[in-house]
């Protein structure tokens, strides 16, 4: 109760109070503390980041830090895998336990372990299926890759996570997103009819028998609720008044999306086309709006134009639940000596999921 009351206080100070206030509790801190900043970050929160980047970079960042306190401005599984890959001694923080991620929401570990048992009575999925999550799911789902020799990957080593995948078994379970699945399936040369959708609402995924045993890729049926409503037709829109632009999509975007841009690619590797292109260049983006308004900002000194693929202005919400307020307050409790908002993998979780990464990590270090 009393904390909620603190928090209550926070909520009522304006943003640069709550500036002050960081800026004071970082100073008191020191070394103990570092700051994770994830590139979806509103800029109130995101400026007072020790590191920025992507969930995995970031993580492993805080892992090599002597900080005590790891606070992860992100999302709930990104907190969980920097507890999963700091050292013992510390200890990771979500600033607003509610940042969760709809996309990791849509596959449950009751729903995998469910889908694995329904594969089971047409093929043996532990001989035949290497289970693949995307490192946007929750921890339980990454441990349970870990105890069936499945792997995690990201965005950005997606093809080379399922080159070894396969390497194992002739088929690959992949979720919660079903878009990266595909867009990197396609690239890779897999057929669109040897990618089945596993639909988790429907018994045996609404697939019959006979299109799982020919199915090389079992997508699940999730998906960013942001990077899902770019359309093709944006793009359509966009190039008939610049034709000369530039279109660069994040894999979570559907195919049609991915299909019809130039280039496509993580978030790290968006940052990276659009800051190594030439001046003058214009781009049309598709993932999140505080990333693209940002990096229109950034070079804009250089006369790039950065613009947001959607006409209906949309950012992670669960993102922008970590606001300067909530940071304010971990923050200068962590100052007082008050450890609030700690995630903490049960420890047989952490370690079945540590297994899964470090395969990762062995395929594309």
């Amino acid at each position: 109760m009393t904390t909620a009351l603190a928090m209550h206080r926070y909520s009522l100070m304006d943003d640069a109070e709550c500036e002050a206030r960081i800026l004071d509790a970082k100073a008191r801190l020191g070394r103990r503390l570092v700051i994770l900043g994830h590139h979806y970050q509103r800029d109130e929160v995101f400026r007072h980041a020790d590191f920025s980047g992507d969930s995995l970079k970031l993580s492993r960042q805080a892992a090599g830090s002597e900080a005590e306190y790891i606070v992860f401005c992100g999302v709930h599984f990104m907190a969980e895998v920097a507890d999963i890959l700091s050292r013992p001694e510390q200890v990771s923080i979500l600033p607003d336990m509610a940042a969760g991620c709809s996309m990791a929401d849509m596959a449950s570990l009751p729903a995998v372990e469910k889908a694995w048992r329904e594969l089971a009575s047409v093929l043996d999925p532990d001989e035949h299926v290497t289970p693949v999550t995307y490192i946007n799911s929750a921890a339980d789902l990454k441990a349970f890759c870990g105890r069936h020799g499945g792997i995690v990957c990201t965005s950005s080593n997606a093809q080379k996570v399922l080159e070894w995948s396969f390497g194992q078994r002739e088929k690959v379970l992949f979720f919660p997103d079903q878009h990266l699945g595909r867009n990197t399936g396609h690239r890779m040369g897999i057929p669109l009819d040897e990618m089945v959708v596993w639909d988790f609402e429907q018994p045996m995924g609404g697939l019959t028998p006979e299109q799982i045993r020919k199915a090389r890729m079992i997508l699940w049926k999730g998906f960013c609720s942001v990077h899902q409503m770019f359309q093709p037709e944006h793009i359509e829109r966009f190039k008939a008044r610049f034709p000369e632009a530039k279109i660069i999509s994040h894999p979570e975007s559907p195919f049609e999306v991915c299909e019809k841009s130039d280039y496509v690619g993580s978030t790290e590797y968006i940052i990276k086309t659009v800051a190594e292109s030439a001046p003058g260049t214009r781009w049309l983006v598709g993932t999140e709006l505080n990333l693209v308004n940002r990096l229109n900002d950034q070079y804009k000194h250089e006369d790039k134009q950065v613009h947001f693929m959607s006409p209906t202005v949309c950012m992670c919400s669960t993102m922008f639940r970590i606001d300067p307020q909530h940071l304010a307050w971990t923050l200068e409790n962590l100052a007082d000596g008050n450890v609030v908002n700690r995630i903490q993998v049960p420890a047989e979780d952490a370690r079945l999921a540590r297994l899964a990464l470090e395969r990762m990590l062995d395929v594309s270090p």
